[in-house]
């Protein structure tokens, strides 16, 4: 029923910042569990972190934990992705992605339900 629409992505040097959007359609953020993918060429999806329904549970993988941060404006039924010191191995397409929240926070690509088309965040050195 959700449709996701990622944008904010682009070339950005290392040790910069960079924040994706992603706007919700036909579905408010506030029902869903909601999380952030990446993926690098030649590499399987892999969880960035994720945030429940509530907004109570949050998760980051260890590899962007204190770097990364995911939140909700469930007024503009969006979700971000506010990227810091931004390495060259962030290098991937970004991917939001929802399902229907329930009593624990969904951390894995396969428990995703929707999902948006992707956006392609580049660091340099």
């Amino acid at each position: 029923q959700v449709q996701l629409v990622e944008s904010g992505g682009g070339l950005v040097q290392a040790g910069g910042s960079l924040r994706l959007s992603c706007a919700a359609s036909g579905g408010t953020v506030g029902s869903y569990d909601m999380g952030w993918f990446r993926q690098a060429p030649g590499k399987e999806r892999e969880v960035v972190g994720a945030v429940s329904w509530r907004g109570i549970d949050s998760y980051y993988a260890a590899s962007v934990k204190g770097r990364f941060t995911i939140s909700k404006d469930n007024a503009k039924n969006t979700v971000y992705l506010q990227m810091n010191s931004l390495k060259p191995e962030d290098t991937a397409v970004y991917y939001c992605a929802a399902v229907g929240g329930t009593t624990r926070i969904r951390t894995q690509p396969y428990e995703y339900d929707y999902w948006g088309q992707g956006t392609q965040v580049t660091v340099s050195s």
